[in-house]
């Protein structure tokens, strides 16, 4: 191959990957090979920069941000004892450099060893001027070992650094939540919008932060200001609108959903906010026509599916409803969420062994609800399966051991089985209630709309009471 040491390329990438489709080898300064190296690093072509850093390598053997920076490739690619032994003959030629320990450090949060990462990179901060990156990772590995106190203080100084660090500042209020210190965010956000008061990312993290508070009138104040720095910035429309709406103000809360589809692409959740705000005002055929644009936006959206299945489940049109669930469940078998609307809707429908099956699937899959074992255990009663009716019972008590509705739904079980001492034992262990409250459960709970069972475990809740 032709070595061609005087051509000093203007645009050293664009050269490069001239030169990689050519039989020519153009000469770099090591510094453009960096500029090459962390090009393709930070667009993730991982292959090109190999490529760029063996070359670079073979060009300037003796460069230690080349050689650092093949080490950052093998902790990227898990290598880790390449990366230690090539860390070790960098250490000693030059132990005062702070990317060696800040690369040791990556290396030991591989290995989630989070306290020596953290030693290693104080260590970087004692080493460097400019400490803003080493912040940022030591906030990430205080991250890792769920110490917020100390991640939010090391995300404040990358912001202390560089207030436009929109990454650390989200971190920062992410630290505050968690601690559910909303207060002391809604003051650090104030400080900070003190030196940059059109900071839309600021005023829309704040506006979340009263939302938390329930402080409606200063989230939308917040959101306002948010627009007002930045028309175009649709998060702020849709925190809005989602106040809007908890205020009851649905067609303003319409208006701003609707301005995030005039900014940019409609998306799912837009058109569910829109069709869930017609809906509570009465504008069925327009809330059905947005929950239909809802799914196709986005058929794996469970919020859409669920819409338009309760849409019509609340119209007591069942069989749509089944139509719909069913199209869900074809699309997530793995959704709880469906099979517990499937179980209620086939309830509906009277075709109860459709409702077993699907409350099973909705138990087996994670949902443990009180409502869920009720509602099982109804449809096997009704299915004249009583006994495995008190066994789902017994199920759900052990996720809901003090839940008088499953006590009094046991108490009926065993009196249809006329088994008195049993369902004696069970209505004592509810007889704080007095015989008139008991009949409240039918209007909760539609397993406790069968009046021949009802009527039992009153007469036994009176006689248990004397």
């Amino acid at each position: 191959m032709a070595f061609n040491a005087e051509e000093r390329p203007s645009q050293p990438i664009t050269k490069f990957e001239s030169m990689l489709k050519t039989d020519d080898v153009y000469f770099f300064d090591a510094e453009d090979f960096e500029d090459i190296i962390h090009h393709y690093l930070n667009n993730g072509k991982i292959s090109l920069a190999k490529k760029a850093i063996k070359i670079g390598l073979q060009q300037h053997p003796g460069s230690t941000e080349l050689k650092l920076l093949q080490i950052e490739v093998f902790v990227f690619e898990n290598n880790l004892d390449d990366a230690e032994k090539m860390l070790d003959q960098l250490q000693q030629l030059d132990a005062h450099n702070e990317e060696i320990y800040i690369q040791r450090a990556n290396i030991y949060s591989k290995k989630d060893d989070h306290t020596t990462a953290i030693n290693l990179l104080e260590k970087a901060l004692d080493l460097t001027d400019d400490g803003l990156d080493i912040h940022s990772l030591l906030g990430m590995e205080y991250l890792f070992m769920d110490d917020f106190e100390m991640a939010k203080k090391n995300f404040m100084k990358c912001v202390e650094f560089d207030n436009e660090d929109y990454s650390s500042l989200y971190n920062v209020i992410y630290c505050f939540e968690f601690l559910e210190d909303f207060d002391g965010a809604i003051v650090y956000l104030n400080d900070y919008l003190e030196n940059r008061p059109y900071c839309e990312v600021a005023w829309h993290q704040l506006g979340k932060q009263y939302i938390a508070k329930n402080m409606h009138k200063e989230a939308l104040s917040a959101f306002d200001f948010a627009i007002i720095s930045d028309d175009t910035f649709i998060g702020a429309y849709f925190e809005k609108g989602k106040v809007l709406e908890k205020l009851g103000m649905y067609n303003e809360a319409i208006e701003n959903y609707e301005t995030t589809i005039a900014i940019e692409d409609p998306t799912s959740h837009a058109y569910l906010r829109i069709g869930k705000c017609h809906e509570k005002l009465g504008n069925m055929d327009m809330a059905k026509y947005y929950f239909y644009h809802t799914v196709h936006e986005d058929p794996l959206l469970d919020k859409g599916w669920l819409a338009i299945t309760n849409f019509y489940y609340k119209i007591e049109d069942f069989e749509k409803a089944a139509y719909y669930i069913n199209k869900a469940i074809n699309i997530d078998g793995e959704n709880a969420l469906y099979w517990k609307k499937s179980g209620k809707i086939n309830t509906a429908l009277k075709n109860y062994d459709e409702a077993d099956f699907a409350f099973k699937q909705a138990v087996d899959l994670g949902n443990y609800e009180l409502e869920t074992w009720i509602l099982w255990a109804d449809v096997v009663q009704k299915n004249k399966e009583v006994e495995a009716a008190i066994q789902i019972l017994k199920q759900g008590r052990e996720f809901h051991p003090e839940e008088t509705a499953i006590l009094l739904k046991l108490s009926g079980a065993y009196s249809l089985l006329s088994e008195i001492p049993k369902a004696t034992k069970y209505i004592t262990k509810a007889k704080f209630l007095n015989a008139d409250s008991l009949k409240n459960f039918q209007a909760k709970y539609p397993g406790f709309s069968n009046t021949d069972w009802m009527e039992n475990i009153i007469e036994l809740y009176k006689k248990a009471s004397k």
